[in-house]
């Protein structure tokens, strides 16, 4: 039986493809190893969101190469599709694909073995207007899984190269769409993760159906209990997908809404495309519907021309409409893109300082938000063992509206519903009493069977 190991670099659309190109693995027989161990493939996923990114990207491929040199190594990916010249340059690597074809791998493999000749599978991604299909029936190392519903992205801010990595905004089919939640959830999956480039953007390039249309018609898959936005702009936060996410019972409280910068004139920089009156106006109008939302973010700071005063704005609008948490980023020059050639970039220092800032202040706000639910019970899908104590029998999860909790549980209990009280607030993680579980609907058939 051949093997393949597989790395991946960068986000959650990465490894939702990873998973997608191990099918494909599976299916002509292969068998899995640990990325450590000796493989006859290797197969890279590359990120190039940052210039470390790449570099990173090039110390894993040539890891793989000096544990099996006699290995077929394969790199994929967005580095790969940026920069494909680069990685084929890398002594040792013989198939270089791109964010598309990678339903082409295993051929390219048995190309490589006959004619032994470096394969380089990129094609212009810009060109590309069709969502490749890539289905993952089920996920080898989660209890939520991830459903990657579109991909590309149209609106090239100045600080980002996704959309030369991952091409124009394509939609999924409905229909695969709907077919891939039911097989999750057939395969015992509660919650499904929306993904995508550009998620929110489902449905812009669809006639007569829109990210609006598809949740409703989520909201019918038997079984499926949560559906998890990954992230959706303010722009796509319209009336419409707020009065289906209010009417939703599967829909969570709890949303991702990139924000960037909380000043207009930086926003402008950046080529965002909205400003905070509108950005305010929307979060308003979403906690009105959904009270107790939790909204997660977003932030670079210290982008080219970042004043102090621009920078204290940006701290204001977060301190005022009070964040769950955020991703706090410094701006970090990407080679390729209009910011990294801009005047006026931010000392390293002062990026560092104001970093910490909002760090400080994600804390406190982080903190404040879960001190409201202190006492309440919640709905919890334990994921994992507590890796700090193993022995304590502590169970690490989720709630709806994405509090992190400890609690006691089973083994038998992951990647099921659990009520939980939240017996002490805290940030990274709350404390709960297990309550009861969830009465599962295998677990009725059983008694009333």
């Amino acid at each position: 039986m051949p093997t393949v190991a597989f790395h991946t670099l960068g986000c959650k659309v990465n490894h939702y493809e990873t998973e997608a190109i191990w099918q494909l693995f599976k299916q002509e027989g292969y068998e899995k190893v640990e990325y450590e161990q000796t493989s006859d493939v290797y197969v890279i996923n590359t990120c190039t969101v940052t210039n470390t990114g790449d570099k990173k990207s090039r110390q894993v491929i040539r890891r793989a190469i000096r544990k099996n040199p006699d290995a077929v190594i394969c790199v994929t990916g967005c580095y790969a599709q940026t920069s494909p010249a680069e990685i084929m340059a890398i002594p040792g690597v013989d198939i270089v694909v791109g964010t598309q074809d990678r339903t082409k791998m295993i051929g390219y493999i048995e190309q490589f073995k006959k004619e032994r000749e470096p394969i380089n599978g990129v094609g212009n991604i810009m060109k590309s207007r069709v969502y490749e299909e890539l289905d993952v029936p089920a996920f080898t190392d989660r209890t939520r899984a991830s459903l990657k519903i579109q991909e590309g992205c149209n609106n090239f801010c100045t600080f980002c190269i996704i959309p030369w990595a991952r091409g124009l905004m394509r939609s999924r089919d409905p229909k695969d769409v709907i077919k891939q939640a039911t097989q999750l959830v057939e395969a015992g999956y509660k919650e499904i993760v929306l993904t995508g480039i550009h998620t929110g953007g489902y449905g812009e390039d669809l006639k007569d159906y829109s990210l609006a249309r598809l949740l409703e018609d989520l909201e019918q898959v038997d079984g499926l209990k949560r559906i998890r936005i990954s992230s959706i702009e303010a722009s796509q936060l319209t009336d419409e997908v707020i009065e289906v996410i209010d009417r939703s019972e599967k829909v969570v409280r709890h949303l991702h809404i990139p924000l960037q910068s909380g000043s207009n004139t930086v926003l402008k920089r950046m080529r965002r495309k909205y400003t905070m009156e509108f950005f305010a106006e929307r979060l308003d109008r979403l906690k009105e519907v959904l009270p107790g939302l939790a909204v997660t973010s977003d932030v670079i700071v210290g982008f080219p021309g970042e004043t102090e005063e621009e920078f204290q704005e940006t701290f204001d609008f977060i301190a005022k409409h009070k964040f769950s948490e955020l991703h706090v980023f410094p701006y970090s020059k990407r080679t390729g893109t209009p910011a990294a050639r801009m005047d006026d970039q931010i000392d390293e220092e002062v990026k560092n300082e104001r970093v910490h800032r909002l760090i400080e202040l994600s804390n406190q706000l982080a903190k404040e938000y879960a001190s409201q639910f202190e006492g309440e019970v919640l709905e919890v899908i334990p994921e994992e063992r507590d890796k700090e104590n193993p022995e304590s029998g502590l169970y690490i999860g989720y709630t709806d509206n994405y509090l992190k909790v400890k609690v006691k549980a089973t083994d038998e209990m992951i990647g099921k519903i659990v009520k939980v009280k939240i017996a002490k607030a805290g940030y990274p993680y709350n404390e709960g009493e297990f309550v009861r579980v969830v009465d599962d609907a295998e677990i009725k058939q059983a008694v009333n069977g």
